[in-house]
């Protein structure tokens, strides 16, 4: 069992397991054919430790169908340990330390825990889960094309992949720091001066942002047209001391005349301020 103090390092690890087991195949397994894992020191991601193994499988088929590119293998996985065997070494490396790897939430992680109750053990637990498929789709996006490990290792000029877990994990580091360097610098760069910096790569952060953004206000609508007053068929406009139109009360009625013509009635109103003044003005004069 590793150390308290070892605790504190991140683990990357890969696994490369065996064809999906087909529809006819009633044990419904993953095999794991290979574990690879490097204790990496968070804070200067540098590789401190490495572990890898081959493992046997309980169908020496799977091994054809995952390696049928590498004759060579049969007899080294014949010759591997069943994962029984190497399990309280997976355990040690794996328990209680912050899990780090590509596309392990989906994958890699399940494919762990089902070998682990495969072989009747506990699994082991992670105190949290860094998987840089999800770091780079929210930061990096798809500035190299997409965000597989081999067009990410392409893009940055680190090698070709080789689906083998202790390479895949070093270079799953090796992505993740040439990742960070062009962010840290796109960001601390004025605008242009990196060429291709702002190649409208989409990222979950930019298209969450995008989406959020507020609608332009719908510009404001014209009053409305003061209310003309007909006073027997021709147009009143009754102005304030301003100058004003002002619309005619709601309560406004009409009235007819014993002459038959029509009267307006309006309804009693309070003079605005500006009127009271304006007559107390003449008065003191």
């Amino acid at each position: 069992m590793a150390t308290e103090a070892a605790k504190k390092e991140m683990v990357f690890f890969d696994v490369e397991t065996a064809a999906a087991p087909s529809p006819s195949d009633s044990s419904g397994q993953w095999w794991l054919l290979e574990f690879g894992a490097i204790l990496v020191c968070p804070r200067r991601l540098v590789e401190l430790a490495s572990y890898s193994t081959l493992i046997r499988p309980g169908d020496p088929s799977a091994v054809s169908r995952r390696f049928s590119g590498d004759p060579s293998l049969s007899a080294a996985f014949r010759a591997a340990p069943p994962f029984a065997d190497v399990a309280d070494d997976i355990f040690a490396l794996l328990d209680g330390r912050v899990w780090a790897g590509h596309n392990i939430r989906r994958f890699d992680c399940h494919r762990v825990r089902e070998a682990f109750a495969a072989a009747g053990r506990a699994a082991p637990e992670p105190v949290a889960v860094v998987d840089s498929l999800n770091v780079l789709a929210q930061g990096f996006g798809r500035r190299a094309g997409d965000l597989k490990m081999a067009t990410l290792a392409a893009y940055f000029g680190i090698g070709k992949q080789t689906h083998r877990s202790l390479d895949d994990v070093r270079m799953n580091l090796e992505v993740l720091k040439h990742c960070a360097a062009v962010l840290m610098l796109e960001s601390n760069l004025p605008a242009g001066v990196l060429p291709g910096a702002d190649d409208g790569a989409v990222t979950r952060r930019r298209a969450a942002t995008s989406s959020t953004t507020t609608a332009p206000a719908t510009p404001p609508r014209p009053p409305p047209a003061a209310a003309v007053l007909k006073v027997n068929g021709r147009s009143s406009c009754k102005r304030d001391s301003t100058g004003k139109v002002v619309a005619a009360a709601r309560g406004a009625a009409t009235a007819t005349t014993s002459g038959g013509a029509r009267r307006v009635r309006r309804p009693m109103t309070t003079p605005p301020f500006s009127m009271v003044l304006r007559h107390s003005r003449a008065i003191v004069r």
